[in-house]
């Protein structure tokens, strides 16, 4: 399946506003347009005499060159503070103008100027009450493929939600040639291999028609990024009765299905769902093989689930500007939990969050490239909280959370640790009683706790104590790597500053959840 199935466009030229877009000049601290500029130098240029000419344009040749030789200052010297050379192509809103607050980004001494910041930024706070959810009819406009795919039913009986799909391919081809996952990723092409020896005797056949079955996954791991997902979903993958996709992070319902692999490589192909449901052939033929091993005549229950764990899932809203109409107030017309929730209301979800001043450093230790230091980091960090404030100027804070020029501007994830703007706009989809929400310093300090509440949330049944021990007591995964380690931790002031910035958004999580620990007063550093 390709592009070429879907009813959908671009709302816009990206490439046509990128090459639209006027460079700035920050003189003094005041905005200016260049080509403004070189406009008036154009129309004084016209009004001059015959005689006076030539001065006219050497004067200009020489304006043009001294604003040359400011640029590549600004250029050689790493000076960020006024000149903004190359916005992304990606971005389609319009360059988001820093807050009224500018300072010195290179330099650890503007302390003061950063708190200003972080002030302004509070005093424009408002968290967003309930949203409008959008009509069920909005979304499969939006969708229509999916929706058609996946039915409003599922079978009984299985505690998956699962179903026969027919199946009018040819029986000698190959199934999942077409599969973008296998286009791109070595390791769905060995799966994908293994799984097309055994997919013919998986076909159920039913009066001269064949029949595959079709799973979603039960459950879902949400988030966030460098909380501890990959080490509950290595422990969860222990677990008999608990099946995982191929691989940890799909990815599927926050950027495959817009075809975006990365951001900054633009669009490609979009994943269609069927893609996305190949992922689960593995733990489907085994809940296909416990449901018809009874041979008995009495029904048989399977008890295996299947889980998902792309930790992009609860923030990751990127992709709409590029396919849903604008809202008045800059703000997403459909988020992901949308569409998860029209296809698979009863889903449920764990979300592991950690202390967001700790997050944001261990995000840019293992996602940064080169010449990462703490001092780095506190100017990304100062440029960042610079950005937002911006931002919170012109609109709301939910619209600047999820405004996907500013996430592309920052040069640190800051939007990220906001965890409860993510968790009330779940909580409007979702009920509390599924989505649990865990912390990883309690996990890192009491695995078998965590576990514990994990299997409860989940209705999984009692297990060995053997296999509970090796659940539970297994090493620590994706844990800092030995270089990032010796980079040591972040400056006391850029921890200051950020613990002063999360903190009315850390108060209104642990009044939602009613739970002062998540307010990390006294959390110890993981």
């Amino acid at each position: 399946m390709t592009q070429m199935d879907y009813k959908y466009s671009l709302l816009g030229s990206t490439v046509d506003d990128y090459h639209k877009r006027p460079l700035l000049l920050q003189v003094d601290d005041t905005p200016m347009n260049l080509f403004a500029i070189l406009e008036v130098k154009r129309d004084l240029t016209k009004r001059s005499s015959a005689a006076g000419c030539k001065i006219r344009l050497y004067g200009f040749l020489f304006g043009l060159a001294v604003m040359f030789l400011i640029m590549a200052s600004y250029v050689l010297t790493g000076d960020k503070k006024g000149l903004l050379l190359t916005p992304s192509p990606y971005h389609l809103n319009s360059l988001v103008s820093p807050g009224p607050f500018a300072f010195n980004l290179s330099s650890v001494k503007d302390y003061a100027h950063i708190k200003l910041v972080v002030k302004s930024i509070k005093s424009k706070l408002e968290f967003p009450s309930s949203r409008q959810l959008p009509e069920l009819k909005a979304l499969m406009r939006s969708d229509p493929h999916m929706f058609s795919v996946i039915p409003r039913k599922f079978l009984p009986g299985i505690k998956n939600p699962c179903w026969y799909e027919e199946f009018t391919g040819n029986i000698t081809t190959d199934p999942y040639k077409t599969n973008l996952y296998g286009r791109y990723s070595r390791r769905f092409r060995t799966v994908f291999q293994h799984l097309r020896s055994a997919f013919h005797h998986h076909l159920l056949r039913r009066n001269r028609k064949l029949y595959r079955m079709r799973c979603l996954p039960y459950f879902y791991i949400i988030g966030q990024p460098k909380c501890g997902t990959t080490d509950l979903y290595d422990r969860l993958r222990l677990h008999p009765d608990v099946k995982f996709t191929t691989f940890k992070e799909p990815h599927w319902w926050t950027r495959k299905r817009f075809g975006i692999i990365r951001l900054s490589e633009g669009l490609h192909d979009r994943y269609p769902v069927e893609d996305y449901l190949d992922l689960f052939d593995q733990a489907t033929h085994q809940i296909q093989g416990e449901l018809t091993a009874n041979t008995s005549g009495s029904p048989s229950h399977p008890k295996i689930i299947i889980g998902e764990a792309s930790a992009s899932t609860m923030w990751d809203n990127n992709a709409w500007v590029y396919f849903y109409e604008n809202t008045t107030e800059g703000e997403p017309l459909f988020l992901i939990q949308d569409f998860i929730h029209a296809v698979q209301p009863e889903a449920r979800f764990i979300v592991m969050l950690r202390d967001p001043v700790e997050r944001l450093y261990s995000d840019y230790l293992y996602f940064g490239i080169a010449n990462k230091s703490a001092e780095d980091f506190h100017e990304k960090v100062s440029e960042s909280l610079q950005l937002f404030d911006g931002c919170l100027t012109e609109f709301t804070m939910r619209s600047c959370v999820y405004n996907t020029t500013v996430n592309n501007a920052m040069p640190v994830r800051l939007q990220v640790g906001l965890y409860i703007v993510y968790l009330i706009d779940w909580l409007t989809v979702f009920s509390k009683e599924q989505i649990l929400v865990l912390r990883l310093e309690d996990h890192a300090s009491n695995r078998k706790y965590t576990m514990h509440k994990v299997f409860d949330f989940l209705n999984l049944g009692p297990l060995s104590k053997e296999i509970e021990s090796q659940i539970t007591r297994s090493p620590a995964s994706n844990t800092r790597r030995p270089a990032d380690k010796n980079l040591g931790p972040m400056l006391p002031i850029t921890k200051e500053i950020l613990r002063d910035f999360y903190k009315p958004f850390n108060e209104k999580l642990a009044k939602v959840l009613q739970n002062d620990t998540f307010l990390w007063e006294n959390n110890s550093k993981l």
